[in-house]
């Protein structure tokens, strides 16, 4: 188990909203071509029952998700 600090969603869909929050926030991307097409990924955590999607922590992302909180990933593969 890992302890994070971040962002947790119960949906994909949630956690694909809050990453287009963040760009549109900070205009990423510029141009269809760029080649940063967005300023936060999410991953999925998908050893832990039930599976969630969450965002790492970074202080640039306060102002679009707000404070943190604190969870465990499983990062052990069964």
């Amino acid at each position: 188990m890992s302890i994070l600090n971040g962002y947790k969603f119960d949906t994909e869909e949630d956690a694909v909203l809050a990453v287009t929050a963040c760009d549109a926030y900070y205009g990423i991307p510029v141009s269809p071509d760029d080649v940063t097409q967005h300023y936060v990924e999410y991953s999925q955590a998908i050893y832990n029952e039930p599976t969630f999607w969450y965002i790492v922590f970074n202080e640039t992302l306060v102002p679009i998700l707000g404070e943190p909180t604190e969870f465990e990933v499983n990062t052990n593969i069964p």
